[in-house]
Parts: C-alpha cells; structure tokens; sequence
C-alpha cells in the first residue's frame, strides 16, 4: 500500500479509483464497512482503491489544549488500513491552508481535480468542508455535476443495537470496559511504541516492565490491565501474556502518567524495540500500598488473575 501526504501531483496510476473518505479514528467495524464497501467497488471495476484521511486530527488543529483522544495515530491507523486490502492511504496534512477549503472547493480541487476519483464511499454523517457545511446530499449533488458516483453507508449497528462510533470506543476505554471496545473495534485496542529506559525499579522487585510513551494516545482508565503485547521482530509480530499499569504510581508519590508492561516469563532485552499492547481486561484501579513488600504481593495477585483471563479468552 503507498502512503502518500498530499492531493497535489497525486500518482496518474491511481486516478480514476474509488475512495473511502474519512477521519476513521479506530478504524472499528463501522468504519470497515465504508471501506469494505469501497474495496468492493473498486474491485469489481478493476480500479485502485484508497482511503483519503488527514493527520493531524482536525480536532487538534482547531483545539490544541484539548485533551489526548486519538485511538488510532497514524502509524497504527496506516497498519489497519493497510490489512485491509487496498492500494493507497491518502493522509493529506490537515493545516490552516487545507482547512480554509469551502465545501465546492474541496469537491472540485481535491477530489475531482486532485485524486480524479470515479467514485467515492462515505458514512451516512460525512461532513467536510470549511465550517463542516459540506455533507452527503451536498456531495451527491456535487457529484452528479462533476460525472463521478457517490454511495453512502448507513450507520451500523453493534450487538447491542447501537451504532459503531469511536465516541463510545473512547467512553469505554475510559471507563475501564476495553472488553466492551474490543467488540466495537473488532479487536483489542493497541498501544504502540517504542520501549523506552525508566527507572528500573520493577526489576528490584522481581517485574521488570517496558516502558511505552502515550503522548499521542487516548488515556484509558488508570489502572491494572491483563494485556497481549506484540514484539515487533522485524516481519513478524511475537505475542506474549502480560499485564500492564497505566498511572502516576502512587506508591512512588509520582506525578507523571506511565504506561508499563511485564511480560510473563520473559528475559529479553526490549529497549528500543516496537511493542504493541492490546488491552484485554481491566482488573483494578490504582491505589497506594504500604510499601514495596505489599505492592509486590498485589503484582503477584494481578499476575495470576491476568494469567487465568487470558488463557480463557484465548487471547492472541
């Protein structure tokens, strides 16, 4: 799959396709069906299909003191889209310049004149354009102007009879219910980074942890997790139970919010490596223990329960 970063000079090989417009944070199963929808398309009249996102998240760009929400930054977005079959990722810069696009202007300059669409999937609350004034029947009309089709997804329903959103994706992680997201996503909800030096004292106490930054990330609920982390091995992706602790340590007095993870019986060397975290159930909250003996029995404690969640979930 290319990964390109802009609609200008956009690759002649690839014009005339059929593209997924979207933000598609979390790329969950509602979002898998728009592009589902538009592969179909795409495949059956044997042109490319791509999904046209943009990075930063418009809600970045217009609220940079909101708080972390992303479920899916670009590296894990571009993973997902990729397993999904298609030939291009458009991840268009999204900046002052871009975001000044009128709704007409974005049809005409983007997709007709940049992309060359043929057609185009979108999700039955699709919006766009400066202002956000753009939406489906705006450009179904636009569409019917410029000689390309337009085919829009109805929204989605979950077992539960509510629709597919990232909105509830976030709700649940939040409140500690990663189970509940899973379901929503079609998988579990990932952490991914780079393992970075901390300050060593899970290894005093017999768990040493990997430390993974979550700048980028959503804040689920803090607390205690049974996890799957995947070790990137070049090519290949290593699975391993583990647990995992995302807070400020209280038992430490620390102010900062760490995510770290112990793999069960494992003595590798993580620094520097990719990992990717899957969180699979939520079993406490944080608190502050008496000292380092009781907080070590309690790590013993959430280890064996992690231990018993994952091999009855079967857990990859």
């Amino acid at each position: 799959m290319r990964i390109l970063r802009h609609f200008v000079e956009f690759p002649a090989m690839l014009r005339g396709g059929v593209v997924a417009l979207g933000n598609f944070d979390g790329v969950h199963l509602g979002h898998q069906k728009v592009i589902g929808a538009a592969k179909s398309l795409a495949d059956a009249r044997q042109v490319a299909c791509g999904v046209m996102s943009f990075e930063p998240h418009p809600r970045e760009l217009f609220d940079p003191s909101a708080t972390t929400f992303r479920l899916t930054p670009f590296r894990i977005k571009a993973r997902l889209i990729e397993s999904l079959g298609l030939d291009f990722l458009l991840m268009q810069r999204f900046d002052r310049e871009f975001a000044s696009h009128t709704a007409e202007e974005f049809v005409l300059q983007v997709l007709v004149a940049g992309l060359g669409v043929s057609h185009v999937v979108v999700g039955y609350d699709y919006v766009f354009g400066q202002g956000r004034v753009g939406n489906v029947a705006l450009l179904q009309e636009m569409a019917e102007r410029c000689g390309f089709g337009v085919t829009c997804i109805d929204a989605a329903l979950a077992e539960d009879g509510k629709i597919y959103s990232s909105t509830r994706i976030r709700e649940a992680l939040a409140s500690g219910r990663p189970h509940d997201a899973a379901r929503l996503l079609g998988r579990n909800w990932e952490i991914e980074g780079r393992v970075e030096h901390g300050d060593k004292r899970g290894r005093t106490i017999g768990f040493p942890t990997a430390n993974i930054e979550m700048a980028e990330y959503l804040h689920p609920a803090t607390g205690v997790y049974a996890v799957m982390a995947g070790i990137d091995q070049g090519g290949a992706t290593e699975w391993r139970p583990g647990v995992a602790n995302f807070g400020k340590r209280p038992t430490f007095d620390d102010q900062d919010v760490l995510f770290e993870v112990h793999l069960f019986d494992f003595n590798g060397d993580l620094y520097g490596r990719h990992l990717r975290v899957g969180l699979v159930e939520y079993l406490r909250s944080e608190r502050k223990f008496s000292g380092l003996r009781a907080l070590k029995t309690q790590i013993e404690e959430d280890c064996q329960a992690a231990r018993q969640i994952l091999a009855k979930s079967g857990a990859r």
